[in-house]
């Protein structure tokens, strides 16, 4: 019958010894005679020197590990504040850092260049005179995050009665806000409701420049 031995070797152990214990004992019952048990008990003889053996020492070989976590513990903690010593130390050069295999600062920085891509907009018009302006980047519309380096999006709007042109010249627009996390929120006074508020956006990066203006997106202003 397969899976009759258990394979844990603890739970193996305490099988062959009742197996043993019990096939000797009833030797004729079972239509056996000594020999038949002789390569059984040879093997476990071998068995009752290794299990034990190797019992020891997965027990060393664990309190050997926990030593040697213990020791690398300390001997980081004895090293790290000395690190941050001959990091913060203006006498120790670069070349030197590098020869003891200790971080060498970046102290040229790396320039984050003008934008190249533009913001991705969406309108929400739920609210009555209030426009709920959502923005993502058009490398990646479907996350919310800026780009990199991005302080945030300039939002220019620009409010005319439904029917009139969409307005193509960024500079026909008026400049609400930088908004440095989506979504933005514009209320409208009362005598705009009704209208379509069309809007610009573009990213402004953490130097101050900006990048290409975003498609127009417009929305009619809830009266």
């Amino acid at each position: 019958m397969p899976g009759y031995i258990p394979r844990p070797d603890g739970d193996f152990n305490s099988w062959l010894v009742n197996f043993v214990t019990y096939a000797n004992a009833n030797l004729a019952a079972l239509g056996l005679v000594a020999g038949d048990m002789t390569p059984v008990t040879a093997a476990q003889t071998t068995w009752n020197a290794a299990f034990p053996a190797h019992v020891a020492a997965a027990a060393n070989a664990l309190s050997a590990r926990q030593g040697k976590d213990a020791a690398r513990t300390g001997v980081e903690s004895a090293v790290r504040p000395l690190v941050r010593r001959l990091q913060a130390s203006a006498a120790v050069s670069a070349a030197e850092k590098a020869s003891l295999g200790i971080t060498v600062p970046d102290t040229s920085g790396t320039p984050v260049g003008p934008p190249t891509t533009h913001p991705v907009i969406s309108v929400e018009t739920k609210a009555r005179l209030e426009h709920t302006i959502h923005f993502s980047d058009s490398a990646t519309p479907t996350k919310k995050a800026k780009p990199a380096g991005m302080l945030g999006a300039e939002i220019w709007v620009n409010v005319l009665p439904v029917g009139d042109p969409t307005p193509t010249d960024p500079a026909d627009f008026t400049f609400v806000a930088l908004d440095t996390r989506t979504p933005y929120t514009l209320d409208f006074p009362g005598p705009d409701g009704g209208k379509n508020a069309h809007y610009v956006l573009r990213w402004v990066n953490t130097t101050g420049e900006k990048g290409p203006w975003s498609e127009t997106a417009t929305a009619t202003i809830g009266a």
